[in-house]
């Protein structure tokens, strides 16, 4: 089968896009070449990954289903491109650590910081992806260390406890008020939330909740970071879920307020599991010691 990384690339580019013509534009591609590009690959599959609509392009069901594949693919190209240019340098070595952007924010960026101070010679390259991917990429190879949080995990690898972190619900004074005492889950019940996506620790959280309350949360308002999460919090579409100190990274302007939430679910977990196979074993066990150092 043909399949070369550029068109695992152009793929990934056409899904990201909507269009064949922007993503051959982002490659560098003549949109007739990227155009056979997918052709091609779709009669050797012997299915359509993509359906022409008006201005672009968008999956088909066997294109969604298809897709997981193809970012494992493009991931193992970037593994194995980074290794080799890590090699090439003469580093000891790259470890790849994936993480939710909570922990990146909170934690991991100070600790890659002193990291990288003290084994100058092993390279790092972190991975942003919420709970669920970062054990997918756990369980495919494509990330040596993975950091997610403990109810949201499925793999049967060892964990160590890593760090813990507490969920505020983030409000327009404008739009919503609440008194200083902590908010229930009551007392959410009927208030539009603004949620991280399928797969996050945040909505995993809010689900557990609404379940112990015999309901079930509609997720009507779903964005993929806190950023996007603050800016409707902002026009008052509904309120936020994030710890204090991601909230305070983006140094929130008087209009919002915060509020502490009662209750063990908005408590968050996070554990840290390692998979050998594709780092040097004292280089993966080096920095693995010195993220679970400061615990």
């Amino acid at each position: 089968m043909k399949f070369d990384t550029t068109t695992v690339r152009l793929i990934l580019a056409i899904a990201e896009e909507g269009s064949i013509s922007r993503a051959a534009d982002k490659l560098s591609l003549a949109v007739a070449a990227a155009s056979r590009r997918v052709s091609d690959l779709e009669e050797q599959l012997g299915a359509k990954l993509f359906r022409r609509v008006p201005h672009g392009a968008e999956l088909t069901e066997s294109g969604g289903r298809l897709l997981e594949y193809v970012r494992q693919i493009d991931n193992l190209i970037d593994r194995m491109e980074g290794d080799a240019e890590a090699l090439n340098h003469g580093l000891e070595g790259r470890i790849i650590i994936g993480a939710p952007k909570a922990v990146v924010i909170q934690f991991l960026a100070r600790e890659i910081a002193a990291i990288q101070q003290k084994y100058p010679r092993i390279a790092l390259k972190i991975v942003e992806e919420n709970s669920r991917i970062v054990q997918q990429l756990l369980r495919d190879k494509v990330i040596d260390v993975g950091i997610y949080e403990k109810k949201s995990g499925f793999l049967d690898l060892e964990k160590f406890a890593y760090r813990e972190d507490r969920l505020v619900l983030v409000h327009s004074r404008a739009h919503f008020e609440f008194g200083a005492a902590p908010i229930s889950i009551d007392d959410l019940l009927d208030v539009p939330i603004v949620s991280l996506g399928k797969g996050s620790a945040v909505l995993s959280a809010v689900e557990r909740a609404y379940r112990s309350r015999g309901r079930l949360f509609a997720n009507n308002l779903t964005v993929n970071g806190f950023d996007t999460m603050l800016a409707m919090v902002r026009h008052g579409l509904g309120v936020g879920l994030m710890p204090p100190a991601v909230l305070q990274s983006f140094r929130p302007e008087a209009a919002l307020a915060s509020v502490e939430l009662d209750g063990d679910w908005a408590s968050r977990h996070y554990v840290l599991s390692c998979i050998e196979g594709h780092a040097q074993e004292q280089t993966l066990r080096n920095v693995v010691d010195a993220l679970l150092a400061g615990r």
